[in-house]
């Protein structure tokens, strides 16, 4: 592995990458990779994880508790962080898959037991033994006597002289004053080391016999903590399979956090392989390039062959290529528009980039090459980069060569991406099925490459152009175009003319398809218009029926008031004139009262009503959320043509009479719409007074009701019904 991705020049990045570990290991994630994929993308999303701690590896520890040996105290606390910090996280990811994760992870309570042993500078405390009590404290007095030491002998008068700085000093590991020459005659001590200047390093007698008990009791210490590690060490070996587990599972999820944060400061995306072959990069940018191109790509077939102009790019596209699989197999973070990118998943990636020549092997390049190139007639399942594949022989040669070991490959489904400056192998494989073809687009009126691909052509070398760019005399390229010959030179002119008439149709194609986006921005923005002038249109009849209808309201007072005979004649007179005016074909609706929650249709798309805020509303389909003018809004008929009908009966034995309305088993939109239609057939026939039946249930259909009666202008009042007619399940209204 370290091989590739020396050749893919990924180097620095991994090095990056693995600067957020917590400790060291390999790249590649044992398991189910859609499993990664899924706790990757859910910890990527989750709340900030503290920080995970720096930990030794362990696996030399778990081999020696194997053997029955003593673990030492920094590795018994290695493994106290990891129960601790798992322990945390048992309490802090709560998010679907990771929570099933954590829940799997059962820490024994005697593990537990073992954390409580230290404090957080990776000592034992003094509460589990009063030895380490006694000891600690002693040995805190006799620093305490040291450091007083060491001020009274700085300040003694007799001294001053000789002290070079009044600084305590530390050699050895030894607390040491700095002094001059002579000093023997005003303290005594021990002679440390001599500085550059001549001045002795010294420890004073006084310290030498503090410094000494202080040995002893670090002595006696040390072989305390011994007899707690060889006890907890025993303690460990019984629960190995334990400790092995979580050892195991910290490195797995130090593999996630890391990549997690290292995609988040990078602004980076992740990629799950498909089970197919497909390569498909959308805005790649390799890492290695300080200011890159971004790369996109769509290469479907089996075999890619890359020509076009020297430094044109044509490795660095190759490299790109590998990377972005490499990358996507080890669910590395990239940057690329993971949505639009589609990854196939190989076993192995095979790259025959370098020069393999070997003086002490005496290997020659062209074979190195075939030793590399006999290996993939063992393979499966491999992606292959192959940087200029004539290399070290000649080239007519090589492309019938090669030409043959790729229909070989092909035979084999094998997934090859080649360079080449020369164009024979790629004209002997143009006219393969199963072989695309890019060319680097090179810049003639600047004279120099683009980085740009053009595919379903043969590139040029522009190898003249090259050498006059880089100061080869322009007479002596003259001579090597007549030696190169009249008839190949027409041979790169028409390959040349292919390319630059491919650009020109494909900007005429982008031009036309810019002018086609137009138009059907255009034909939409006319269709919304033409909907909002019907809305328009509809409403203002539908508003014209209300008045209508407020009119023959008024009218059945006056006839109640006045008694007059004529009066009835006129009204249904008024009613035959309103069948001939609102006649049934023209399907005038009532402007539809919305709520949220609602299905509702907004052109071709259908929805559910989410939020009304003055004149916009948010509907939600199931693949997007758009906001549209509320007006252009319609409740979703298509549903209610299943949906059961209302019961009307309408029993008109006198004018005061009650009409009846039950809306069981129905939904609130379609409720609501059979209300409104009752209470305008109501008003026809005369009725003042309705009785509507909705039951009482969840509550949802009777608060429909409710709120729609307050909104209805033809509504003077409304209650619950007496509790012998129905009480809280149905509802009386006022005309």
């Amino acid at each position: 592995m370290q091989k590739v991705i020396l050749q893919l020049d990924l180097q620095e990045y991994i090095f990056s990458y693995e600067s957020y570990l917590a400790r060291k290991k390999p790249l590649f994630l044992e398991g189910d990779i859609h499993l990664h994929f899924k706790l990757i993308k859910e910890l990527f999303h989750h709340q900030a994880i503290k920080q995970i701690p720096k930990l030794m590896n362990l696996d030399l520890s778990l081999a020696s508790l194997q053997k029955s040996g003593v673990l030492q105290i920094e590795e018994i606390y290695s493994f106290v962080q990891i129960v601790e910090y798992f322990s945390y996280l048992k309490k802090t990811l709560l998010s679907e898959g990771l929570l099933r994760w954590m829940e799997k992870i059962v820490i024994p309570q005697n593990i537990y037991d073992i954390c409580g042993y230290f404090n957080n500078k990776a000592e034992f405390k003094n509460s589990i033994d009063e030895n380490f009590e006694s000891i600690n404290r002693s040995l805190s007095m006799i620093k305490e006597e040291i450091n007083k030491t060491f001020k009274q002998i700085i300040h003694a008068k007799n001294i001053n002289s000789y002290l070079v700085d009044y600084q305590v000093h530390y050699m050895n590991n030894r607390e040491v004053l700095l002094l001059r020459s002579g000093f023997d005659k005003v303290i005594k001590g021990s002679i440390v080391g001599r500085s550059s200047g001549g001045f002795f390093y010294v420890t004073p007698k006084s310290v030498v016999q503090l410094k000494s008990k202080e040995s002893e009791l670090l002595s006696k210490k040390s072989e305390l903590i011994y007899e707690y590690c060889k006890l907890i060490s025993s303690f460990f070996k019984k629960n190995m399979f334990f400790l092995k587990f979580i050892n195991s599972e910290f490195d797995r999820f130090d593999s996630y956090q890391a990549r997690v944060n290292f995609a988040k400061d990078r602004e980076m995306e992740f990629l799950l392989p498909k089970k197919s072959n497909k390569i498909e990069i959308e805005k790649f940018l390799h890492p290695a390039l300080t200011t890159p191109k971004q790369i996109s790509l769509n290469f479907n077939k089996q075999i890619l062959i890359i020509t076009g102009v020297n430094a044109g790019g044509k490795t660095m596209l190759l490299k790109s290529i590998l990377s972005v699989v490499f990358l996507s197999k080890h669910l590395l973070p990239m940057s690329i528009d993971a949505h639009k990118s589609t990854i196939g998943s190989f076993k192995e990636l095979f790259a025959i980039l370098d020069d393999p020549q070997n003086v002490k092997s005496d290997i020659s390049t062209f074979a190195g090459r075939m030793t590399q190139f006999a290996k993939l007639f063992s393979k499966h399942s491999t992606l292959v980069g192959v940087d200029e594949i004539e290399l070290g022989t000649d080239a007519d040669e090589a492309a019938s060569l090669f030409k043959v070991i790729v229909e070989k490959l092909i035979a084999r489904n094998m997934k090859v991406v080649i360079t080449t400056h020369h164009k024979r192998l790629a004209s002997l494989l143009a006219t393969n099925k199963e072989v695309e073809l890019l060319a680097a687009i090179y810049d003639e009126k600047n004279q120099k490459p683009t980085f740009r691909f053009l595919p379903g052509t043969i590139g040029k070398s522009y190898a003249f152009e090259t050498a006059l760019r880089y100061g080869i005399p322009a007479t002596l390229v003259d001579e090597v175009r007549e030696v190169y010959g009249e008839d190949k030179e027409k041979l790169n002119e028409l390959i040349q003319k292919n390319i630059d008439l491919e650009l020109k149709m494909r900007e005429e194609s982008d031009m036309l398809s810019s002018e086609l986006e137009k138009i059907k921005k255009l034909k939409i923005e006319l269709n919304d218009e033409k909907e909002k002038c019907k809305d328009e249109f509809y409403l203002v009849k539908s508003k014209m029926s209300i008045e209508y209808l407020k009119a023959i309201k008024e009218a059945k007072k006056a006839i109640k008031t006045n008694d007059s005979k004529d009066a009835h004649r006129y009204l249904n007179r008024a009613h035959e004139y309103k069948k001939v005016t609102f006649k049934p074909d023209e399907q005038i609706e009532l402007p539809a009262i919305l709520q949220v929650g609602d299905s509702v249709k907004y052109r071709e798309t259908k929805g559910v009503l989410k939020s009304i805020k003055k004149h916009q509303a948010i509907i939600e389909s199931d693949t997007m959320r758009l906001r549209v003018p509320l007006h252009a809004l319609k409740k979703n008929s298509s549903l209610f043509k299943k949906n059961i009908k209302s019961k009307i009966n309408i029993s008109k034995e006198n004018i005061n009479s009650t009409a009846f309305l039950d809306l069981h088993g129905q939904r609130s939109y379609e409720a609501i719409e059979n209300l409104d239609k009752f209470i305008s057939d109501s008003l026809i026939q005369g009725y003042e007074e309705l009785k509507v039946s909705h039951g009482i249930g969840t509550g949802k259909l009777s608060h429909a009701v409710k709120e729609f009666l307050k909104t209805h202008k033809s509504v003077e009042s409304f209650s619950d019904a007496h509790p012998h007619e129905g009480g809280f399940g149905a509802t009386i209204v006022k005309l």
